[in-house]
């Protein structure tokens, strides 16, 4: 939509600037200040950007083939930015944050931190459990006590702006964040988070794992043995060729000596000995190769 606007000056003699021609106050409902493009056009892009990830070049081709409206990636770029501003400040307005806890009794609260690499600033958030609203966040260069004091004080400005106690804290037991929590809002519980705590329970199981595999490698030591006897047997038995030279004939019994004492003939093992050599062994080869995993799926 095109909408073209007067510029005209103010219609009272006595004002100071009644010589400079202004844009009218109609103007800030459709697009932005200084800008020229909509509200719509705006939304548009910060939805698409972030709700379904869409880079600034497939934003720009979209708007250039459907829209006729060609865009620098620069005037992209600052549209995403203004919209980031928008919906953060729309997300901490105080009518809106009221209305979401309106119907609250408690505030359960977290405070974790994701470093994008190694070596860069790691990004600490405070997120609202029961309304799984995000309150604020900061890029942090250490975890030291007086830089993620700033975010602490910031969530009891929150729940003191709200009126409702915090019943629950939620972090990875940092010496900063323990202290911080107990200093800013003393009285309620500090608990690990659900990852924190599964990876504490998964390490006796590590440890149990990690005697196991030692324990099967020193009583299953000639499985390995049975198993490439079994191979080429099985690949006999379906006709296909042997990988490796036949075994040569048993060389011929000695003659048999009067005077020795009778010696008990070996007997042949089972017929399905084999097998169950060869799967045991691959039952202990998983065993000592499947170690990978989270805390959630621990091995053994």
């Amino acid at each position: 939509m095109e909408v073209v606007c007067t510029l005209a000056p103010c219609a009272d003699r006595q004002c100071a600037a009644h010589a400079k021609t202004r844009s009218p106050y109609a103007e800030t409902a459709w697009t932005l200040p200084g800008w020229l493009i909509g509200w719509d056009v705006c939304g548009w892009g910060g939805h698409r950007r972030f709700a379904r990830h869409w880079s600034v070049p497939q934003l720009r081709s979209a708007r250039a083939d459907t829209e006729q409206m060609p865009r620098s990636a620069d005037a992209i770029e600052e549209a995403v930015r203004r919209y980031q501003t928008m919906l953060a400040a729309r997300q901490q307005a105080p009518q809106v944050v009221a209305a979401a806890y309106r119907h609250g009794a408690a505030l359960g609260l977290s405070i974790d931190g994701l470093q994008p690499e190694q070596g860069h600033a790691t990004l600490y958030v405070v997120r609202e459990l029961h309304a799984t609203r995000m309150w604020c966040a900061e890029a942090l260069v250490s975890r030291r006590a007086d830089e993620g004091r700033r975010l602490l004080i910031q969530a009891r400005a929150w729940a003191t702006r709200l009126a409702l106690p915090v019943h629950l804290w939620l972090s990875d037991k940092h010496d900063a964040f323990v202290t911080g929590i107990a200093a800013e809002l003393p009285g309620g519980p500090q608990r690990d988070g659900v990852h924190h705590f599964l990876r504490g329970v998964a390490k006796p199981m590590l440890a149990a794992d990690r005697h196991a595999k030692g324990t099967r490698r020193r009583t299953g030591r000639g499985l390995r043995a049975i198993a490439r006897e079994v191979v080429p047997q099985r690949r006999r038995i379906a006709g296909a060729p042997p990988a490796v030279a036949p075994a040569p004939p048993p060389a011929p019994p000695p003659p048999a000596n009067p005077l020795a004492k009778a010696v008990p003939v070996a007997t042949d093992p089972p017929a399905d000995a084999g097998e169950v050599g060869l799967e045991d062994w691959s039952a202990g080869r998983g065993l000592h190769n499947d170690d990978q995993g989270g805390p959630c799926q621990p091995p053994g």
